[in-house]
């Protein structure tokens, strides 16, 4: 339980950090369309990202040298 709260305020954290630095304001239907493109590019970055160092570590020799 308490690593999905993490996971949550991960995501609440950084969509805050988007508006903030963008200058977002959220009462505006074109800063929440900027924000949508934003956030949804950051995750994708990350998912793309989880691919990457997943298809780094299958690659490894994980097998004991003898």
């Amino acid at each position: 339980m308490k690593f999905l709260i993490i996971i949550f305020m991960f995501f609440v954290l950084f969509a805050l950090l988007i508006i903030s630095n963008n200058n977002l304001k959220m009462s505006e239907q074109k800063s929440i369309n900027s924000f949508s493109k934003l956030y949804s590019g950051w995750i994708n970055n990350i998912y793309e990202n989880a691919q990457t160092l997943t298809g780094e570590i299958i690659k490894l020799s994980w097998a004991p040298e003898k």
